[in-house]
């Protein structure tokens, strides 16, 4: 499927660490598409990843897709149902779980801030997050594949690592430092 064929609002699902943010950066350069981060709208900045309260981040939310264009990425499944409403077009990330627990140790350990990273807070290892990558996630792979097999868009599925660099050269992405922390 060519990228222009998923339209001018377009919705990224993944489990954690499975590279939503860096392909929704990618896209929306590449398609000139305003980028929505989902995890900066739903933490407070300059904190440890402190969740805003629940009403402001649902207004935040319904502002942010009330727009004509987007590229928009996260899973929040609160606000699901209305994002998907909205989108023109889905891409669904399916990296395994070792994937995304590798990626998450290494960004926990790195020196740079990531794209879709919260301005002011660092990534640090913690057991809640080990427990929401490996417990969590592959329970909720079942349900945003149910809902990617329902959604009435045009839809790319991307089940592996490999799939999602076969994307990003057929679409002409290109990957995108995130600038260094401090």
């Amino acid at each position: 499927m060519r990228l222009e064929e998923l339209g001018e609002r377009v919705c990224i699902l993944g489990p954690s660490n499975s590279g939503k943010s860096t392909l929704a950066d990618a896209i929306g350069r590449v398609r000139q598409l305003p980028v929505i981060h989902l995890d900066q709208l739903h933490h407070l900045p300059g904190t440890a990843w402190q969740p805003r309260p629940n009403d402001e981040f649902q207004q935040l939310h319904d502002q942010a897709i009330a727009s004509e264009r987007w590229v928009i990425d996260g899973n929040y499944s609160a606000c699901l149902p209305e994002r998907l409403a909205r989108s023109t077009g889905l891409v669904l990330l399916d990296v395994s779980t070792l994937t995304s627990l590798g990626r998450y140790l290494r960004r926990a350990r790195g020196d740079r801030a990531r794209i879709g990273g919260l301005p002011g807070a660092s990534d640090n290892v913690t057991l809640s997050m080990l427990h929401h990558i490996a417990i969590v996630s592959p329970r909720n792979r079942k349900r945003y594949r149910v809902l990617f097999d329902s959604a009435d868009v045009p839809k790319v599925f991307l089940g592996s690592v490999n799939a999602i660099a076969r994307a990003y050269a057929d679409w002409q992405l290109v990957l995108h430092d995130a600038p260094r922390a401090g």
